[in-house]
Protein backbone atom coordinates (compact mmCIF):
# COMPACT_ATOMS: atom_id res chain seq x y z
CA UNK A 1 0.00 0.00 0.00
CA UNK A 2 1.13 3.17 -0.97
CA UNK A 3 1.85 6.13 1.71
CA UNK A 4 1.07 9.48 1.31
CA UNK A 5 2.08 11.49 3.97
CA UNK A 6 -0.59 14.51 5.38
CA UNK A 7 0.92 17.84 6.07
CA UNK A 8 -1.42 20.38 8.04
CA UNK A 9 -0.61 24.19 7.57
CA UNK A 10 -4.26 25.25 9.32
CA UNK A 11 -2.22 27.44 11.87
CA UNK A 12 -0.35 28.94 9.30
CA UNK A 13 -1.67 29.41 5.70
CA UNK A 14 -5.40 28.95 7.37
CA UNK A 15 -4.80 30.99 9.47
CA UNK A 16 -4.67 33.89 6.67
CA UNK A 17 -7.84 33.90 5.78
CA UNK A 18 -9.96 36.24 5.88
CA UNK A 19 -12.32 36.14 9.74
CA UNK A 20 -10.32 33.97 11.26
CA UNK A 21 -8.43 35.41 14.64
CA UNK A 22 -6.89 32.01 16.55
CA UNK A 23 -5.58 32.86 19.85
CA UNK A 24 -2.63 31.16 21.39
CA UNK A 25 -5.19 28.68 23.31
CA UNK A 26 -6.57 27.87 19.85
CA UNK A 27 -3.80 27.09 18.33
CA UNK A 28 -2.54 24.97 21.04
CA UNK A 29 -5.83 22.51 20.99
CA UNK A 30 -5.83 22.48 17.31
CA UNK A 31 -2.25 21.15 17.45
CA UNK A 32 -3.66 18.62 19.83
CA UNK A 33 -6.69 17.40 17.67
CA UNK A 34 -4.39 17.21 14.54
CA UNK A 35 -2.16 15.15 16.71
CA UNK A 36 -4.91 13.48 17.59
CA UNK A 37 -5.84 12.40 13.51
CA UNK A 38 -2.50 10.66 12.90
CA UNK A 39 -1.61 13.85 10.46
CA UNK A 40 1.93 13.38 9.48
CA UNK A 41 3.42 16.94 9.73
CA UNK A 42 1.85 20.36 11.64
CA UNK A 43 3.04 23.54 10.04
CA UNK A 44 2.75 25.66 13.46
CA UNK A 45 3.79 29.20 12.27
CA UNK A 46 6.41 31.34 11.41
CA UNK A 47 8.89 32.16 14.38
CA UNK A 48 9.95 35.72 14.89
CA UNK A 49 7.07 36.72 12.61
CA UNK A 50 4.74 37.79 15.77
CA UNK A 51 5.01 36.97 19.44
CA UNK A 52 1.94 34.81 19.20
CA UNK A 53 4.09 32.64 17.21
CA UNK A 54 7.14 32.76 19.15
CA UNK A 55 4.70 31.95 22.27
CA UNK A 56 3.36 29.00 20.79
CA UNK A 57 6.66 27.01 20.15
CA UNK A 58 7.60 27.87 23.54
CA UNK A 59 4.05 25.76 24.44
CA UNK A 60 4.39 23.33 22.09
CA UNK A 61 8.16 22.18 23.50
CA UNK A 62 6.29 20.68 26.10
CA UNK A 63 3.47 18.94 24.23
CA UNK A 64 5.60 15.97 22.81
CA UNK A 65 3.38 15.64 20.06
CA UNK A 66 2.83 11.36 19.77
CA UNK A 67 2.25 11.36 15.78
CA UNK A 68 2.64 14.59 13.95
CA UNK A 69 6.15 16.61 13.82
CA UNK A 70 6.09 20.15 14.56
CA UNK A 71 7.55 22.44 11.53
CA UNK A 72 8.06 25.92 11.36
CA UNK A 73 7.94 27.94 8.31
CA UNK A 74 10.22 30.67 6.98
CA UNK A 75 11.98 31.84 3.88
CA UNK A 76 14.92 31.38 2.39
CA UNK A 77 17.71 33.66 3.92
CA UNK A 78 17.43 37.33 2.05
CA UNK A 79 19.77 38.18 -0.91
CA UNK A 80 23.35 39.04 -0.10
CA UNK A 81 23.32 37.68 3.38
CA UNK A 82 24.22 33.52 4.42
CA UNK A 83 21.92 31.59 6.46
CA UNK A 84 24.02 31.32 9.44
CA UNK A 85 23.45 35.21 9.84
CA UNK A 86 20.31 35.98 8.92
CA UNK A 87 17.89 37.46 11.40
CA UNK A 88 14.85 35.03 10.54
CA UNK A 89 16.92 32.10 10.27
CA UNK A 90 18.15 32.80 13.70
CA UNK A 91 14.61 33.26 14.88
CA UNK A 92 13.64 29.62 13.58
CA UNK A 93 17.02 28.09 15.71
CA UNK A 94 15.37 29.77 18.96
CA UNK A 95 12.02 27.95 18.36
CA UNK A 96 13.18 25.01 18.53
CA UNK A 97 11.02 23.47 16.06
CA UNK A 98 11.57 19.25 15.14
CA UNK A 99 11.66 20.58 11.44
CA UNK A 100 11.42 23.48 8.92
CA UNK A 101 9.77 24.57 5.84
CA UNK A 102 11.57 26.57 3.74
CA UNK A 103 10.13 28.62 1.07
CA UNK A 104 11.71 30.08 -2.13
CA UNK A 105 10.97 31.83 -4.86
CA UNK A 106 10.60 29.35 -8.15
CA UNK A 107 9.16 32.17 -10.29
CA UNK A 108 11.41 34.50 -12.25
CA UNK A 109 9.05 37.47 -12.08
CA UNK A 110 9.47 37.10 -8.19
CA UNK A 111 12.85 37.28 -8.38
CA UNK A 112 14.07 40.29 -10.92
CA UNK A 113 10.77 41.49 -11.69
CA UNK A 114 9.04 44.89 -10.48
CA UNK A 115 8.49 44.16 -6.57
CA UNK A 116 10.57 40.94 -6.59
CA UNK A 117 13.47 39.97 -4.53
CA UNK A 118 15.15 42.34 -6.30
CA UNK A 119 18.63 39.82 -7.00
CA UNK A 120 19.93 37.97 -9.97
CA UNK A 121 18.22 34.60 -10.56
CA UNK A 122 21.56 32.95 -10.00
CA UNK A 123 21.46 35.16 -6.78
CA UNK A 124 18.19 33.25 -5.77
CA UNK A 125 19.24 29.75 -6.88
CA UNK A 126 22.20 29.92 -4.11
CA UNK A 127 20.00 31.17 -1.40
CA UNK A 128 17.84 28.69 -2.10
CA UNK A 129 20.71 25.82 -1.82
CA UNK A 130 22.46 27.59 0.97
CA UNK A 131 20.10 27.53 3.48
CA UNK A 132 18.51 24.11 2.77
CA UNK A 133 22.11 23.20 3.14
CA UNK A 134 22.43 24.93 6.64
CA UNK A 135 19.25 23.96 7.56
CA UNK A 136 20.22 20.20 6.93
CA UNK A 137 22.52 20.53 9.48
CA UNK A 138 20.56 21.48 12.68
CA UNK A 139 17.75 19.68 11.82
CA UNK A 140 16.34 15.96 10.16
CA UNK A 141 14.00 17.34 8.49
CA UNK A 142 13.89 20.19 5.66
CA UNK A 143 11.03 20.45 3.25
CA UNK A 144 11.23 23.43 0.92
CA UNK A 145 8.15 24.96 -0.66
CA UNK A 146 8.67 26.09 -4.30
CA UNK A 147 6.37 28.88 -4.47
CA UNK A 148 4.05 29.96 -7.23
CA UNK A 149 6.26 27.21 -9.08
CA UNK A 150 3.17 25.89 -11.63
CA UNK A 151 2.99 29.03 -12.85
CA UNK A 152 6.82 29.85 -12.74
CA UNK A 153 7.37 26.39 -14.95
CA UNK A 154 4.84 27.87 -17.31
CA UNK A 155 6.52 31.10 -17.56
CA UNK A 156 9.96 29.58 -17.53
CA UNK A 157 10.34 25.94 -16.99
CA UNK A 158 14.26 26.26 -17.33
CA UNK A 159 14.33 28.48 -14.07
CA UNK A 160 11.85 26.73 -12.07
CA UNK A 161 13.88 23.78 -12.76
CA UNK A 162 17.10 25.31 -11.77
CA UNK A 163 15.59 26.06 -8.46
CA UNK A 164 13.77 22.88 -7.30
CA UNK A 165 17.49 21.25 -8.38
CA UNK A 166 18.96 23.64 -6.30
CA UNK A 167 16.83 22.75 -2.97
CA UNK A 168 17.36 18.58 -3.66
CA UNK A 169 21.20 19.19 -4.06
CA UNK A 170 21.07 21.40 -0.58
CA UNK A 171 19.55 17.91 0.56
CA UNK A 172 15.37 18.81 1.39
CA UNK A 173 14.18 16.08 2.04
CA UNK A 174 10.87 17.06 0.31
CA UNK A 175 10.63 19.37 -2.48
CA UNK A 176 6.92 20.74 -2.78
CA UNK A 177 5.33 22.40 -5.68
CA UNK A 178 3.28 25.03 -5.33
CA UNK A 179 0.03 26.35 -6.90
CA UNK A 180 -0.20 29.50 -4.79
CA UNK A 181 -2.24 31.14 -7.34
CA UNK A 182 -4.64 28.48 -7.37
CA UNK A 183 -4.68 28.47 -11.08
CA UNK A 184 -3.67 25.23 -12.62
CA UNK A 185 -5.95 22.31 -13.92
CA UNK A 186 -5.31 18.82 -13.05
CA UNK A 187 -3.64 17.85 -16.40
CA UNK A 188 -1.34 20.62 -16.26
CA UNK A 189 -0.68 19.74 -12.41
CA UNK A 190 0.21 15.60 -13.19
CA UNK A 191 2.40 16.38 -16.31
CA UNK A 192 4.64 18.93 -14.47
CA UNK A 193 5.01 17.19 -11.51
CA UNK A 194 5.93 14.20 -13.44
CA UNK A 195 8.06 16.19 -15.01
CA UNK A 196 9.98 17.34 -11.86
CA UNK A 197 9.95 13.79 -10.57
CA UNK A 198 11.91 13.02 -13.51
CA UNK A 199 14.56 15.18 -12.83
CA UNK A 200 15.18 15.59 -9.19
CA UNK A 201 15.75 13.14 -6.32
CA UNK A 202 14.19 14.24 -3.85
CA UNK A 203 10.82 13.16 -2.98
CA UNK A 204 8.01 15.41 -3.89
CA UNK A 205 4.79 17.18 -2.31
CA UNK A 206 2.23 19.21 -3.55
CA UNK A 207 0.73 22.42 -1.88
CA UNK A 208 -2.60 23.57 -4.05
CA UNK A 209 -4.67 26.85 -3.41
CA UNK A 210 -8.52 26.51 -4.63
CA UNK A 211 -9.11 29.73 -6.66
CA UNK A 212 -10.34 27.32 -9.77
CA UNK A 213 -12.21 25.33 -6.54
CA UNK A 214 -9.78 22.26 -7.94
CA UNK A 215 -7.28 22.52 -5.12
CA UNK A 216 -8.39 18.77 -3.73
CA UNK A 217 -8.61 17.74 -7.96
CA UNK A 218 -5.00 18.64 -8.01
CA UNK A 219 -3.54 18.25 -5.05
CA UNK A 220 -4.88 14.38 -6.25
CA UNK A 221 -3.72 14.45 -9.38
CA UNK A 222 -0.12 15.40 -8.21
CA UNK A 223 0.00 12.41 -6.00
CA UNK A 224 -0.93 10.39 -8.73
CA UNK A 225 1.88 11.48 -11.01
CA UNK A 226 4.00 10.57 -7.84
CA UNK A 227 3.75 12.82 -5.15
CA UNK A 228 4.30 11.61 -1.78
CA UNK A 229 3.32 14.50 0.23
CA UNK A 230 -0.26 16.45 0.18
CA UNK A 231 -0.03 20.03 1.96
CA UNK A 232 -3.64 21.21 2.94
CA UNK A 233 -6.01 22.91 5.98
CA UNK A 234 -9.14 21.58 7.57
CA UNK A 235 -11.90 22.49 6.17
CA UNK A 236 -10.25 24.03 3.44
CA UNK A 237 -9.39 27.03 5.05
CA UNK A 238 -7.19 30.20 4.25
CA UNK A 239 -6.32 33.24 2.09
CA UNK A 240 -8.55 33.91 -0.81
CA UNK A 241 -10.62 31.11 -1.68
CA UNK A 242 -8.82 28.71 0.32
CA UNK A 243 -6.37 26.10 0.44
CA UNK A 244 -7.01 22.32 -0.30
CA UNK A 245 -8.97 20.53 2.08
CA UNK A 246 -7.91 18.05 3.71
CA UNK A 247 -11.25 16.69 5.08
CA UNK A 248 -11.82 15.16 1.51
CA UNK A 249 -8.17 14.91 0.66
CA UNK A 250 -7.41 12.28 3.35
CA UNK A 251 -10.26 10.26 3.27
CA UNK A 252 -10.37 10.02 -0.90
CA UNK A 253 -6.55 9.12 -0.33
CA UNK A 254 -7.38 6.48 2.20
CA UNK A 255 -10.48 5.13 0.44
CA UNK A 256 -10.96 5.42 -2.94
CA UNK A 257 -6.73 5.59 -3.96
CA UNK A 258 -6.21 2.81 -1.23
CA UNK A 259 -3.28 4.68 -0.31
CA UNK A 260 -1.94 4.78 3.52
CA UNK A 261 -2.53 8.57 5.13
CA UNK A 262 -3.52 8.79 8.88
CA UNK A 263 -4.42 5.72 11.01
CA UNK A 264 -7.66 3.93 9.47
CA UNK A 265 -9.26 3.52 12.34
CA UNK A 266 -8.97 7.89 13.17
CA UNK A 267 -10.96 8.27 9.80
CA UNK A 268 -14.18 8.46 11.81
CA UNK A 269 -12.59 11.62 13.39
CA UNK A 270 -12.77 13.88 10.51
CA UNK A 271 -16.11 14.99 11.21
CA UNK A 272 -15.29 15.88 14.60
CA UNK A 273 -12.33 17.37 14.19
CA UNK A 274 -14.20 19.76 11.30
CA UNK A 275 -16.90 20.93 13.70
CA UNK A 276 -14.21 21.46 16.19
CA UNK A 277 -12.22 23.89 14.10
CA UNK A 278 -15.13 25.46 12.86
CA UNK A 279 -15.81 25.92 16.59
CA UNK A 280 -12.88 27.40 17.44
CA UNK A 281 -12.34 29.58 14.79
CA UNK A 282 -16.09 30.38 15.41
CA UNK A 283 -17.44 29.87 11.77
CA UNK A 284 -20.96 28.56 10.53
CA UNK A 285 -20.33 24.85 9.58
CA UNK A 286 -20.92 24.31 6.18
CA UNK A 287 -23.47 21.16 6.28
CA UNK A 288 -22.88 20.89 2.48
CA UNK A 289 -19.19 20.10 2.58
CA UNK A 290 -18.58 16.74 1.30
CA UNK A 291 -17.97 13.54 3.19
CA UNK A 292 -18.04 15.71 6.82
CA UNK A 293 -21.17 18.04 5.97
CA UNK A 294 -24.43 17.25 8.07
CA UNK A 295 -25.82 17.35 4.61
CA UNK A 296 -23.00 15.30 3.03
CA UNK A 297 -25.82 12.05 3.51
CA UNK A 298 -28.80 13.45 3.51
CA UNK A 299 -31.79 12.57 1.68
CA UNK A 300 -35.01 13.96 0.57
CA UNK A 301 -36.50 12.54 -2.56
CA UNK A 302 -38.73 9.61 -1.93
CA UNK A 303 -36.87 7.77 -4.36
CA UNK A 304 -33.77 8.16 -2.94
CA UNK A 305 -34.87 6.89 0.33
CA UNK A 306 -36.86 4.52 -1.07
CA UNK A 307 -33.24 2.97 -2.91
CA UNK A 308 -31.42 3.94 0.34
CA UNK A 309 -33.31 1.89 2.42
CA UNK A 310 -32.61 -1.28 0.33
CA UNK A 311 -28.97 -0.61 -0.36
CA UNK A 312 -27.39 2.59 0.90
CA UNK A 313 -24.91 2.31 -1.80
CA UNK A 314 -27.28 3.14 -4.65
CA UNK A 315 -26.84 7.00 -3.45
CA UNK A 316 -24.15 7.30 -0.84
CA UNK A 317 -20.66 6.55 -2.39
CA UNK A 318 -19.53 5.62 1.14
CA UNK A 319 -20.16 4.27 4.37
CA UNK A 320 -20.67 8.22 6.43
CA UNK A 321 -19.80 6.33 9.64
CA UNK A 322 -16.37 5.77 7.71
CA UNK A 323 -15.33 9.53 8.28
CA UNK A 324 -17.30 9.95 11.70
CA UNK A 325 -21.05 11.31 9.85
CA UNK A 326 -24.72 9.75 9.73
CA UNK A 327 -27.12 9.40 7.56
CA UNK A 328 -29.73 11.47 7.45
CA UNK A 329 -33.55 11.58 5.93
CA UNK A 330 -35.34 14.77 5.45
CA UNK A 331 -39.46 14.88 5.67
CA UNK A 332 -40.53 17.20 3.14
CA UNK A 333 -42.58 18.13 -0.08
CA UNK A 334 -40.50 15.74 -1.82
CA UNK A 335 -41.00 13.16 0.53
CA UNK A 336 -42.76 9.62 -0.37
CA UNK A 337 -43.85 6.75 2.17
CA UNK A 338 -40.31 5.85 2.68
CA UNK A 339 -39.04 8.93 3.84
CA UNK A 340 -41.48 8.80 6.68
CA UNK A 341 -41.11 5.20 7.49
CA UNK A 342 -37.26 6.10 7.62
CA UNK A 343 -38.12 9.13 9.96
CA UNK A 344 -40.40 6.88 12.21
CA UNK A 345 -38.17 4.20 12.50
CA UNK A 346 -35.73 7.12 14.22
CA UNK A 347 -38.65 7.70 16.49
CA UNK A 348 -39.24 4.31 17.45
CA UNK A 349 -43.12 4.84 15.68
CA UNK A 350 -44.35 1.20 14.20
CA UNK A 351 -45.42 2.59 11.10
CA UNK A 352 -45.29 -0.48 8.58
CA UNK A 353 -45.14 0.24 4.79
CA UNK A 354 -47.98 -0.53 3.84
CA UNK A 355 -50.36 1.58 6.49
CA UNK A 356 -52.52 4.24 4.82
CA UNK A 357 -51.94 6.30 7.83
CA UNK A 358 -47.85 6.77 6.01
CA UNK A 359 -49.66 7.90 2.77
CA UNK A 360 -52.34 10.27 5.20
CA UNK A 361 -48.61 11.67 6.81
CA UNK A 362 -47.16 12.60 3.38
CA UNK A 363 -50.36 14.10 2.19
CA UNK A 364 -50.53 15.91 5.74
CA UNK A 365 -46.68 17.51 5.13
CA UNK A 366 -47.20 18.53 1.44
CA UNK A 367 -50.28 20.25 2.57
CA UNK A 368 -48.83 22.20 4.91
CA UNK A 369 -45.27 22.66 3.13
CA UNK A 370 -47.20 24.23 1.01
CA UNK A 371 -48.78 26.58 3.37
CA UNK A 372 -45.09 27.49 4.56
CA UNK A 373 -44.24 24.69 6.92
CA UNK A 374 -40.92 23.33 6.73
CA UNK A 375 -40.30 19.74 9.31
CA UNK A 376 -36.26 19.31 8.11
CA UNK A 377 -34.97 21.20 10.80
CA UNK A 378 -38.04 20.70 13.25
CA UNK A 379 -37.88 16.97 14.05
CA UNK A 380 -40.33 17.57 17.15
CA UNK A 381 -43.02 18.74 15.22
CA UNK A 382 -43.12 15.97 13.20
CA UNK A 383 -42.19 13.59 15.92
CA UNK A 384 -45.56 15.12 17.29
CA UNK A 385 -47.45 15.10 13.63
CA UNK A 386 -47.25 11.37 13.26
CA UNK A 387 -48.37 10.62 16.86
CA UNK A 388 -51.34 12.47 16.49
CA UNK A 389 -52.14 11.01 12.98
CA UNK A 390 -52.22 8.04 14.06
CA UNK A 391 -53.91 8.63 16.96
CA UNK A 392 -52.03 8.08 19.69
CA UNK A 393 -51.21 11.55 20.98
CA UNK A 394 -52.87 13.12 24.31
CA UNK A 395 -53.84 16.65 24.58
CA UNK A 396 -51.87 18.14 27.69
CA UNK A 397 -53.51 20.94 27.49
CA UNK A 398 -56.12 23.16 26.15
CA UNK A 399 -55.68 27.00 25.17
CA UNK A 400 -58.56 29.03 26.19
CA UNK A 401 -56.84 32.62 25.18
CA UNK A 402 -53.99 34.61 24.76
CA UNK A 403 -53.56 38.39 25.15
CA UNK A 404 -49.99 39.99 24.23
CA UNK A 405 -49.37 43.87 25.17
CA UNK A 406 -46.40 46.31 24.39
CA UNK A 407 -46.23 49.75 25.50
CA UNK A 408 -43.12 52.48 25.51
CA UNK A 409 -44.05 54.24 28.29
CA UNK A 410 -41.65 57.44 27.69
CA UNK A 411 -38.45 58.06 25.08
CA UNK A 412 -36.24 57.01 27.53
CA UNK A 413 -37.45 53.48 28.46
CA UNK A 414 -37.22 50.13 26.29
CA UNK A 415 -40.75 49.01 25.62
CA UNK A 416 -42.31 46.51 28.02
CA UNK A 417 -44.15 43.16 27.22
CA UNK A 418 -46.92 41.21 28.90
CA UNK A 419 -48.75 38.38 28.05
CA UNK A 420 -51.72 37.03 29.63
CA UNK A 421 -52.46 33.67 29.04
CA UNK A 422 -55.68 30.94 29.62
CA UNK A 423 -55.60 27.02 29.35
CA UNK A 424 -56.88 24.32 30.82
CA UNK A 425 -55.63 21.02 32.11
CA UNK A 426 -57.90 18.06 33.15
CA UNK A 427 -61.01 20.50 33.33
CA UNK A 428 -58.89 22.59 35.47
CA UNK A 429 -58.23 26.32 34.01
CA UNK A 430 -55.64 28.69 34.83
CA UNK A 431 -55.37 32.10 34.25
CA UNK A 432 -51.74 34.48 34.53
CA UNK A 433 -49.58 36.63 33.06
CA UNK A 434 -45.88 37.26 32.72
CA UNK A 435 -43.93 40.02 31.45
CA UNK A 436 -40.83 39.29 28.89
CA UNK A 437 -37.66 41.12 26.70
CA UNK A 438 -40.10 41.46 23.83
CA UNK A 439 -43.86 39.98 23.19
CA UNK A 440 -42.41 36.17 22.07
CA UNK A 441 -40.55 36.03 25.69
CA UNK A 442 -43.37 36.76 27.90
CA UNK A 443 -45.41 34.66 26.40
CA UNK A 444 -43.01 32.31 26.79
CA UNK A 445 -43.13 32.87 29.92
CA UNK A 446 -46.51 33.12 30.71
CA UNK A 447 -46.97 29.64 29.19
CA UNK A 448 -44.70 28.05 31.09
CA UNK A 449 -45.69 29.79 34.54
CA UNK A 450 -49.51 28.45 33.85
CA UNK A 451 -47.62 24.77 32.76
CA UNK A 452 -45.63 24.53 36.01
CA UNK A 453 -48.46 24.50 37.71
CA UNK A 454 -49.48 21.02 36.41
CA UNK A 455 -46.29 19.83 35.24
CA UNK A 456 -43.31 20.84 37.13
CA UNK A 457 -40.92 19.44 34.95
CA UNK A 458 -41.76 22.27 32.56
CA UNK A 459 -39.31 24.68 34.26
CA UNK A 460 -36.52 22.82 32.55
CA UNK A 461 -37.29 23.44 29.70
CA UNK A 462 -34.64 26.36 28.21
CA UNK A 463 -35.30 28.17 24.88
CA UNK A 464 -31.99 27.56 22.91
CA UNK A 465 -32.45 29.54 19.86
CA UNK A 466 -35.08 31.28 18.03
CA UNK A 467 -35.34 31.73 14.64
CA UNK A 468 -37.45 33.64 11.91
CA UNK A 469 -37.60 33.55 8.28
CA UNK A 470 -40.20 35.62 6.02
CA UNK A 471 -41.53 33.26 3.41
CA UNK A 472 -42.39 35.37 0.95
CA UNK A 473 -41.80 39.62 0.76
CA UNK A 474 -44.10 40.32 -1.28
CA UNK A 475 -46.89 41.23 1.06
CA UNK A 476 -44.59 43.63 3.13
CA UNK A 477 -45.36 43.44 6.80
CA UNK A 478 -48.69 41.57 5.92
CA UNK A 479 -45.72 38.48 4.87
CA UNK A 480 -46.36 34.58 6.13
CA UNK A 481 -43.47 33.92 8.48
CA UNK A 482 -41.89 30.78 9.47
CA UNK A 483 -40.58 30.63 12.87
CA UNK A 484 -38.31 27.82 14.28
CA UNK A 485 -37.36 27.16 17.79
CA UNK A 486 -34.30 25.18 19.74
CA UNK A 487 -35.66 23.73 22.90
CA UNK A 488 -33.69 21.94 25.62
CA UNK A 489 -33.74 20.27 28.84
CA UNK A 490 -31.15 18.51 31.10
CA UNK A 491 -30.84 15.55 28.43
CA UNK A 492 -32.20 16.13 25.32
CA UNK A 493 -32.89 18.90 22.37
CA UNK A 494 -35.71 19.49 20.25
CA UNK A 495 -36.83 21.53 17.36
CA UNK A 496 -39.99 22.90 16.43
CA UNK A 497 -41.59 24.76 13.68
CA UNK A 498 -45.12 27.35 13.59
CA UNK A 499 -46.02 29.72 10.46
CA UNK A 500 -48.36 32.64 9.77
CA UNK A 501 -48.68 35.60 9.02
CA UNK A 502 -49.03 36.90 12.61
CA UNK A 503 -45.14 36.43 13.77
CA UNK A 504 -46.89 35.97 17.52
CA UNK A 505 -49.36 33.05 16.21
CA UNK A 506 -46.67 31.48 14.35
CA UNK A 507 -44.29 31.61 17.79
CA UNK A 508 -46.88 30.29 20.05
CA UNK A 509 -47.56 27.35 17.66
CA UNK A 510 -43.86 26.19 17.91
CA UNK A 511 -43.87 27.07 21.76
CA UNK A 512 -47.00 24.51 21.93
CA UNK A 513 -45.06 22.41 20.11
CA UNK A 514 -41.96 22.37 21.90
CA UNK A 515 -43.84 22.38 25.43
CA UNK A 516 -45.84 19.60 24.31
CA UNK A 517 -43.20 17.67 23.06
CA UNK A 518 -41.52 17.91 26.27
CA UNK A 519 -44.71 16.62 28.12
CA UNK A 520 -44.83 13.66 25.63
CA UNK A 521 -41.01 12.47 26.18
CA UNK A 522 -41.73 12.46 29.64
CA UNK A 523 -44.73 10.64 30.16
CA UNK A 524 -43.17 7.73 27.29
CA UNK A 525 -40.28 7.40 29.92
CA UNK A 526 -43.07 7.03 32.97
CA UNK A 527 -44.49 4.55 30.88
CA UNK A 528 -41.40 2.79 30.03
CA UNK A 529 -40.66 2.91 33.61
CA UNK A 530 -43.43 1.56 34.72
CA UNK A 531 -43.27 -1.49 32.29
CA UNK A 532 -39.78 -2.23 33.55
CA UNK A 533 -40.87 -2.71 37.12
Amino acid sequence: MRRVEIYDTTLRDGAQAEDISLSLDDKVSIVSKLDQLGVHFIEAGWPGANPKDDKLFARLRQMHPKNATILAFCSTCRPGQTPENDRLIKAVLNARPQGVTIFGKTWDIHVSGQGGLGCTLEENVRMIRDTVAFLKTHYPMVIFDAEHFFDGFRANSEYALAAVKAASLGGADRVVLCDTNGGSLPDYIAATVGRVKATITSPIGIHCHNDSELAVANSLSAVQAGAVQVHGTINGVGERCGNANLCSIIPTLSLKLGCETIPRENLGMLSEISRFFDDIANLSHDKHQPYVGEAAFAHKGGVHVSAVMGDPSTYEHIDPSLVGNQRKVLVSEHSGKSNIIYKAREFNIDLSRDDATAAEIVKSIKDLEDCGFQFEGADASLELLMKKAMGEHMRFFKLKGFRVNTERRSDDTDPVSEATIMIEVDGNVEHTAALGNGPVNALDRALRKALSKFYPSIEEVQLLDYKVRVISSRKGTESVVRVLIESGDRKDHWSTVGVSSNILEASWMALVDSMDYKLYKDSMKARARHKNR
